[in-house]
């Protein structure tokens, strides 16, 4: 099942520092970026972080559930009330995640 476009505004406007987030559709679903780094996604209506030690460490209680069948499991963010909570993830998974692959052009 695909996620919805009016879900993907519902948890993009609830997400701090919207400044730096963005979002990419890929395959019906929605991958979310946050400081041009991928920290997760919107999968079925879920909005799902991946796992790093600032997401575990912060959401150690929340469920694991798969993105999509043969993914990795990843962190289901259920409530985004707390904006500082979120601030503190979105900034701290972005620290340990992997930079963007420079994009190589064809001459």
């Amino acid at each position: 099942m695909a996620s919805d476009k009016e879900f993907l505004y519902y948890i993009l406007e609830r997400l701090p520092d919207r400044a730096n987030v963005s979002y990419r559709p890929m395959m019906g679903e929605y991958l979310i970026y946050y400081n041009n780094r991928v920290v997760g996604g919107i999968y079925d209506n879920r909005f799902l972080v991946k796992q790093t030690d600032t997401s575990r460490k912060l959401f150690p209680d929340a469920a694991l559930e798969l993105p999509y069948e043969g993914g990795k499991e990843m962190i289901a963010i259920d409530d985004l009330e707390d904006q500082t909570l979120i601030y503190r993830l979105l900034n701290g998974m972005a620290a340990e995640l992997p930079a963007p692959k420079k994009k190589i052009k064809d001459k």
